[in-house]
């Protein structure tokens, strides 16, 4: 299980659309995401950079 640190997310529609985001990326499945520790958390191997890309483009930080 992968773990990445989120910044920026505030509500449970960021929640949402975080999962949403991560969940569309091929490869990547199981993805829980945590509002009170500003963490997502998902299985798969992928690189690291698409996460990353998916998270931005939705408008929140990566920190880790």
């Amino acid at each position: 299980m992968a773990r990445i640190k989120i910044k920026g997310m505030s509500c449970q529609h960021c929640v949402a659309s975080t999962t949403k985001a991560l969940e569309e990326i091929p490869g990547v499945s199981n993805v829980k995401v945590d509002l009170d520790s500003a963490e997502a958390s998902y299985e798969g191997e992928v690189d690291p950079q698409l996460i990353r890309e998916a998270i931005t483009k939705i408008g929140f930080e990566v920190t880790s």
